[in-house]
């Protein structure tokens, strides 16, 4: 991943983050570009259902694999993104968080219970790239509209058993968050104390 100047980012991504199905990519869509790519590798002439047949079952199989992994780390519909000069996390609702370091100008990579995460920076588009155990490989690539209001996020998934990756595109619109219910403190003596209402303790 490219190295930046320390300081403000190329861009800021930041806020609540929903999922707009009617702009999404389906994964059929996904997995028929998978199949012609790789048969285009046997003969640059097939495409479409005639790209199908050639392929053999073992193929088939590994990039059903590969859309069935992409479409479960695409399901999030709610993204909050916080960011400031040393970090960007990405939460995802019911999954987990991507998370981004920079320290003096550098990426840095980060070590979770799923792998290693690093991300880097392709002009104003921020990629995040995961390496699992079993030779499976997550990257991440958000682009943010010239509004700041819509958000693409193209997910590509490669595996070791797979000839092709397998790419989907999913977009999000940007909007308010409600205030929480809730506010919360934490105090010594009673631990943490919630309310409807503001807290003078």
């Amino acid at each position: 991943m490219r190295r930046f100047d320390a300081g403000p980012l190329p861009a800021d991504f930041s806020g609540s983050w929903q999922r707009n199905y009617a702009r999404d990519e389906h994964i059929n869509k996904a997995v028929g570009e998978a199949f012609d790519q790789l048969a285009r590798r046997t003969d640059p002439a097939l495409r479409g259902t005639s790209a199908a047949r050639v392929l053999s079952s073992r193929d088939s199989t590994t990039i059903v694999a590969l859309a069935r992994i992409a479409e479960l780390i695409t399901r999030p519909d709610v993204l909050t993104i916080v960011q400031d000069e040393y970090e960007i996390r990405v939460d995802r609702k019911d999954d987990f968080s991507l998370l981004c370091a920079f320290f003096d100008g550098e990426t840095k990579a980060t070590q979770s219970a799923f792998g290693t995460e690093i991300c880097g920076w392709d002009g104003e588009q921020l990629v995040s790239h995961l390496s699992l155990p079993g030779g499976l490989q997550i990257t991440h690539r958000f682009a943010m509209s010239p509004d700041r209001q819509q958000l693409r996020v193209t997910t590509t998934v490669v595996s070791d058993e797979a000839r092709v990756p397998l790419t989907i595109r999913r977009y999000y619109t940007k909007f308010d968050r409600p205030a929480p219910q809730f506010n919360c403190i934490e105090t010594l003596s009673m631990k943490r104390v919630c309310s409807t209402g503001e807290l003078g303790l």
